[in-house]
């Protein structure tokens, strides 16, 4: 088997491209620019270009799958040989369903929580022995890849929303074709792809039209969007509806009870609870016991950059967290508040996506720190350029928010003086973004504060 990718250095593409290698697969690529740890990761396996740039010549009739990243153009020169060709051009979930047609697919889908939910599945069908190939978004604990491609009979796969490839603008989510299918929660985001609220709804009504038939669909029933969604839709699936399950908080950790077993957890928050409890639910449609899966989960530390510990000491923890949307962030704030209500929270935020850098979103961000005692907004004007979006006024930031003593900042060293300026003791510091604070070095700053 011949694969080609097009723009391989994404940081999921060059995933894949790694894991069809392993497979046995010859696999070449281009990109006009690859970053670390993609770079490296794709030189250790040998597949790295030789040279940057797109290359028509690559593109030949032997080769089997062209694989097309979201960071190629409609006139990739690459593309367009592949097109003359008509060679098989896929997007990344198409492929991914091309290498899957034969496995069990469990495909978690929402707004939020789907990189927890996911790995969580992950890390407790690893640990139960279970063989299986994943999907997953983010750096996780004991796996060395976030793709896995292999001839497993199951496949775990993180369902994102956002468009396949710029020649494919449906949802990726809507080429997987669940046999269990999660949905987290549904939260309005990316108007830069869906400019309404109603046009977003749709496309969980369509990830719901695309499980298989005889298929479950995993949902949150406390997300009132979703509950209303569900019970409208003609589907025939078998429905499981799930909530946060019995908990209890005491001394910073948080026991969980299900089916009257309980485990002591790594993570916290009611967000966490509800991604475990559906994780619980597809896990138990794998095969996997309740007291196999409590015993599992209680050694789950989390995913990368969610509510990630930097550093602690005996009064003040450090977290950072990828919470950009709305109701991420606030369910982060409101998680580590609930987890240490006798310390003071000091939360930053950074405006970083295309969404929450835009004024007409802005009112959607209100109340989403209200539980934070110090808060800071942070956006860079250099992140507005490089989007080619219209400045953005720190008092527009401030009624959006609606946030009595928000701090709005849009210079990484005013930020980095602010910081420096509070009093962590007896005090936790969260800071959310899916940016780095203009190259900020968050992660000493964290060390140097404990």
């Amino acid at each position: 088997m011949k694969v080609h990718f097009i723009a391989i250095g994404g940081s999921v593409m060059h995933q894949l491209a790694i894991a069809l290698k392993r497979k046995g697969y010859i696999v070449t690529g281009s990109d006009d620019e690859i970053f670390e740890p993609a770079k490296s990761n794709l030189q250790k396996e040998g597949i790295l270009p030789e040279k940057d740039g797109w290359y028509p010549e690559k593109i030949t009739t032997d080769i089997d799958a062209v694989i097309l990243g979201m960071h190629a153009r409609e006139d990739n020169p690459e593309l367009q040989k592949a097109k003359s060709l008509n060679l098989n051009i896929h997007s990344f979930p198409e492929y991914i369903f091309e290498e899957s047609k034969n496995k069990k697919r469990i495909v978690v889908g929402g707004s939020h929580g789907k990189t927890t939910t996911t790995s969580m599945i992950m890390h407790v069908l690893k640990n139960s022995g279970k063989a299986f190939d994943y999907l997953v978004g983010a750096k996780l604990e004991g796996f060395d890849q976030s793709v896995a491609i292999t001839d497993a009979p199951l496949i775990v796969c993180e369902g994102d929303e956002y468009p396949a490839s710029v020649i494919e603008k449906r949802p990726k989510f809507h080429f997987l074709f669940p046999h269990v299918a999660i949905i987290t929660g549904i939260a309005w985001d990316h108007i830069n792809v869906f400019p309404t609220f109603d046009f977003y709804l749709e496309q969980f009504n369509i990830f719901i039209d695309k499980i298989e038939p005889g298929g479950v669909l995993i949902y949150n029933e406390t997300d009132e969007v979703l509950k209303k969604l569900v019970s409208a839709h003609p589907s025939t699936v078998r429905k499981i509806a799930y909530a946060i399950p019995e908990h209890t908080i005491e001394n910073g950790q948080t026991k969980v009870v299900i089916d009257n077993q309980t485990a002591t957890l790594n993570v916290f928050g009611n967000h966490n609870l509800l991604n475990l409890n559906a994780a619980y639910y597809a896990c138990k449609e794998a095969g996997v016991d309740t007291n196999t899966f409590l015993k599992t989960i209680a050694s789950f530390t989390g995913a990368s950059k969610r509510l990630e510990l930097l550093a602690k000491n005996d009064g003040t923890n450090v977290y950072r967290d990828f919470a950009h949307a709305p109701s991420k962030a606030k369910a982060t704030i409101e998680a580590v508040k609930q987890q240490f209500p006798g310390r003071k929270l000091i939360a930053v935020f950074e405006l970083h996506t295309f969404s929450s850098l835009n004024e007409k979103f802005m009112s959607e961000y209100k109340g989403a720190m209200d539980k934070a005692d110090e808060a800071v907004v942070f956006y860079s004007n250099h992140a507005l350029e490089l989007k080619r979006m219209p400045p953005l006024d720190p008092p527009v930031v401030e009624k959006g928010f609606d946030k009595k003593g928000l701090v709005v900042i849009n210079d990484k060293n005013k930020l980095q003086d602010w910081l420096q300026k509070q009093d962590y003791k007896n005090a936790n510091l969260l800071l959310m973004s899916s940016g780095n604070y203009d190259g900020l070095d968050i992660l000493t700053f964290a060390k140097e504060i404990v």
